[in-house]
């Protein structure tokens, strides 16, 4: 069994659930606390072991690319003036040589064309693949859970969490033949099911592991929902001969996506910021009160 060694992480979209921000500033390089969302989505990943990042991007998301090279002037300013710890931080943040490749999706045909644009990278190994508007905050890295999950039963992983009651019908929620524990084989999906029918109560929260016979699927996948090539029709295609299992995942999951649920997270990661989360209590507080 290969090992997962690679990851997708598709930062082509618009961004329009949190316009105006997003008009000129890719969402993906908005800020949570004090560095961008897409931060914490590397850092989850590379303390997963992923060796390799595949950027699927579009035009206007250059600023990704940029984010993640050498500032010259900056870094040579930071060090002038003695602040190593601040320069410390930004050389943290850089790829090893060869960590990176950078993509373009030329046309927004949905997650399964994104997908498919890393093909040639990805090659013939198992991948995985990260929405980069989830921040997943766990002990273990949700990317590791899903990694650790993969080396107990191969094939592919989709990791889930309990929606909200009632809320079933807004999202994409996964069958299972069972559930014993928090990792189950899976029979389907069904992307918002009618109030009522809704096969499980465990929603797809943007985080998988992939067999690469995707990439044939994806290629004559048709449109489907939104007019777009959904990942979903061809990971039920790939159901027919593999095996996929859901792994509820220890952690909280915050829709950087989403105005309000960006400002969850900038409250959540500040509490949690070991150097700031005691002033960011202390200020939250204070609002409260007013």
């Amino acid at each position: 069994m290969k090992p997962v060694r690679k990851a997708v992480l598709p930062v082509a979209g618009f961004g329009t659930r949190v316009l105006p921000g997003t008009k000129t500033t890719p969402k993906e390089l908005l800020n949570v606390v004090d560095r961008p969302i897409l931060s914490y989505v590397v850092a989850e990943a590379r303390a997963a072991g992923i060796e390799h990042f595949i950027f699927v991007t579009g035009r206007g998301k250059g600023a990704i690319e940029d984010y993640f090279d050498h500032h010259v002037e900056l870094e040579a300013a930071l060090a002038a003036k003695g602040k190593t710890q601040m320069l410390d931080e930004l050389l943290a943040e850089l790829p090893r040589p060869g960590e990176m490749s950078f993509v373009r999706q030329m046309a927004p045909l949905g997650l399964g064309h994104a997908v498919w644009c890393a093909r040639d990278i990805v090659g013939d190994e198992p991948f995985a693949v990260l929405l980069p508007d989830m921040v997943m905050h766990a002990q273990t890295s949700a990317l590791a859970q899903a990694i650790e999950a993969y080396d107990q039963v191969g094939g592919n992983i989709v990791v889930v969490e309990p929606c909200p009651a009632g809320q079933a019908h807004q999202y994409g929620i996964v069958a299972l033949d069972g559930q014993d524990g928090r990792l189950n084989r899976m029979t389907g999906m069904v992307e918002k099911p009618a109030k009522g029918t809704e096969p499980s109560n465990l929603f797809i929260s943007g985080r998988y592991i992939l067999q690469p016979e995707i990439f044939d699927l994806l290629a004559s996948q048709e449109k489907g929902a939104g007019n777009e090539i959904q990942l979903t029709d061809s990971m039920l295609k790939l159901m027919g001969t593999q095996e996929f299992h859901a792994l509820e995942y220890e952690g909280i999951t915050y829709d950087c996506g989403d105005k309000i649920g960006l400002l969850r997270a900038n409250v959540a990661m500040a509490l949690a910021h070991p150097e700031l989360g005691s002033a960011a209590r202390a200020a939250i507080e204070d609002l409260l009160k007013l």
